[in-house]
């Protein structure tokens, strides 16, 4: 496959990470579930037919990194700012799909379909928060441009971001809806709906240990 795949990340440290899942949880339980819905979603993508595979990360490498995948830092500036700069790593070479490291739940099946469009096709895969899980391009390079500007984080994110491709022209391909991990209720139904994940264990491992949430 000619397809890239790209991560964008923040390294799982304490008090960077999952801030919305305090105070329910401490900073350093939430950099724990953090570091396993990332090793999730790695694990997926290293499983993914794919020619590259590319982290693009807020922060510095830890020993929570399996081999097989590039790093490249992220830029400054806004979301939608590095997440077209995300894009540009790819240049031309064939379709590229971008995820954060908010849905441990996603197998190689889904990342494969998203890698799937051509160039006058766009992957997106909304999520249940009214933003997007997923976005994926047949033209990186030159369609990587229609995510800036695009208002981050806001209910109608996934909406607007969806309007900017159809408005190119980009004929989309939808992807399942998705929930992501921001909060403490979204942690229990991820972690419920995909109990064999790493994310799914260390959350019952933070329960067990008596503090944070475990201590409700």
């Amino acid at each position: 496959m000619n397809g890239t795949l790209l991560v964008i990340a923040k390294a799982p440290v304490p008090g960077r990470v999952k801030t919305r899942l305090t105070p329910a949880y401490t900073p350093k339980e939430a950099a724990a579930l953090a570091e396993a819905a990332l090793r999730d979603t790695l694990d997926a993508v290293l499983a993914t037919p794919a020619r590259r595979r590319i982290l693009v990360l807020d922060g510095e490498p830890g020993a929570w990194l399996p081999p097989g995948l590039e790093v490249a830092p992220q830029c400054g500036g806004g979301l939608d700012a590095r997440l077209a700069a995300a894009f540009a790593l790819c240049g031309d070479e064939g379709p590229a799909l971008l995820i954060g490291m908010d849905t441990p739940q996603v197998s190689p099946s889904l990342l494969t379909t998203g890698l799937e469009p051509g160039p006058g096709e766009a992957a997106f895969g909304p999520a249940d928060d009214g933003g997007f899980w997923a976005l994926g391009l047949g033209s990186p390079a030159l369609h990587g441009r229609l995510v800036r500007g695009v208002p981050m984080s806001s209910p109608d994110t996934g909406a607007a971001q969806r309007e900017r491709l159809v408005g190119a022209g980009l004929t989309v391909r939808e992807l399942p809806t998705l929930r992501d991990v921001d909060t403490p209720d979204d942690a229990r139904a991820v972690a419920a709906a995909a109990p064999h994940t790493r994310f799914a264990a260390a959350l019952v491992a933070t329960a067990g240990a008596g503090s944070g949430a475990g201590a409700r």
